[in-house]
């Protein structure tokens, strides 16, 4: 891609998601919603202008890693333990519902393969925190209960998502269950979480000591984004066995790294304020370059509306989606109905992490057309309807 081409693709990104974002917004829609429109007016289901390449997956992920960095400087990581319960019980339930029903009724009710079945049951499983936590900053809810709740779940969800990946892509690589691979990665993930809140607290106590004595203007944003781009590279050293090859599995660890690095800030007001005026801006740039990346793979065009196979299939596997998040939710003791259905709703978007799932799928040939069509539309249904719940939900909730 020649440089000026890309300038270009990048100018028509960045105006028309703060266009249509700006729009949504004063239409009392969530702007995530306008940027999410932007993709898709721009890429393949629309007017064809921009295609997903390598230097915009790269900037969409920097954006999405600044947003869950944000996130992390605004949890109180107090509450988050004290949601610590309520969040297993949402992520397990979360994951291992859709993905036994989805897998068993692909196999024994529309008689797919074993290996189509479990893909389609590990696309299913996938959550995409961000954007949730993005509608609820724009709510003003990052400190709810809900969210706390619904953070904790995410990093379980996505440790789980990375295992189950690796698994069905051995088996349908394979045609056999290998569970040394399985196995690897469990234990380098686990490893992983436990060397990476020690390390954050001891860059972050480094940061606000180098920060009073620094000579050169800049350090705080300098040295968050090499933070975070070194992290991302550990993290998919962790989380990605050769198996995948270029798949980045990591990525799911990588943006809940930040999350504990965003958090050790919190003990110095005074350092946690210049922070987040150092990087806010950055992030308001880089953030909705990932949520129009969403729009830009999501390709409407592969789905066949006429065909009633599509139908059956996308009306059973879309319902398995949405209860399957919300078992988890239903489960839980001392809530309200209301915060049930927050949770719930706020846990159900696949958005980039099912796109994943899918290609990886189509890619390998494990995919049909049909079936990468009906999970393209599940994801596409669990990704756009959610925003709008929530901010019709929140409504009522006295928090």
């Amino acid at each position: 891609m020649d440089v000026h081409n890309f300038f270009l693709i990048l100018f028509l990104i960045l105006v028309t998601a703060r266009i249509l974002g700006e729009l949504f917004a004063r239409l009392g829609i969530p702007s995530v919603m306008g940027e999410l429109s932007a993709g898709i007016l721009l890429g393949v289901s629309g007017l064809g202008l921009i295609e997903v390449n390598d230097v915009l997956k790269v900037l969409a992920e920097i954006g999405i890693l600044l947003l869950l960095f944000e996130i992390g400087l605004e949890t109180d990581i107090h509450r988050l333990k004290q949601a610590g319960g309520k969040a297993t019980i949402v992520a397990l339930f979360g994951a291992v519902f859709p993905f036994t029903v989805s897998a068993l009724i692909a196999y024994y009710l529309f008689g797919l393969s074993l290996a189509v079945s479990l893909f389609i049951g590990g696309t299913l499983t996938a959550t995409s925190i961000g954007i949730t936590m993005r509608v609820l900053k724009d709510l003003q809810k990052e400190h709810s209960e809900v969210a706390q709740v619904v953070i904790g779940a995410a990093v379980l969800d996505d440790i789980m998502g990375v295992i189950i990946l690796v698994f069905i892509y051995d088996y349908a690589t394979t045609q056999a269950l290998s569970l040394s691979n399985t196995l690897n990665t469990t234990v380098f993930i686990l490893l992983f979480l436990l060397i990476a809140p020690a390390f954050a607290n001891f860059i972050s106590t480094f940061m606000k000591k180098f920060d009073e004595h620094q000579k050169v203007p800049g350090f705080i944003p300098t040295v968050i984004i090499s933070l975070i781009a070194l992290f991302a590279y550990f993290s998919h050293l962790f989380g990605a066995p050769e198996i995948l090859g270029s798949f980045a599995a990591g990525i799911a660890l990588s943006r809940r790294f930040i999350l504990p690095f965003g958090m050790g800030l919190r003990n110095d007001e005074v350092f946690l304020e210049k922070v987040k005026n150092a990087i806010t801006p950055i992030a308001q740039m880089f953030t909705p370059i990932f949520f129009v990346m969403v729009g830009l793979s999501m390709n409407l065009k592969v789905i066949d509306l006429t065909s009633s196979r599509f139908w059956t299939l996308a009306f059973v596997f879309l319902l398995i989606a949405i209860i399957g998040k919300y078992m988890g939710a239903l489960l839980l003791k001392n809530t309200t109905a209301l915060k049930k259905a927050l949770i719930g709703i706020s846990m159900v978007p696949r958005g980039e992490v099912g796109l994943i799932f899918a290609e990886v799928g189509r890619m390998n040939s494990i995919l049909n057309d049909e079936i990468y069509a009906v999970l393209i539309f599940v994801i596409i249904v669990t990704t756009v309807a959610p925003p709008f719940l929530l901010k019709f939900l929140f409504k009522y909730e006295k928090e």
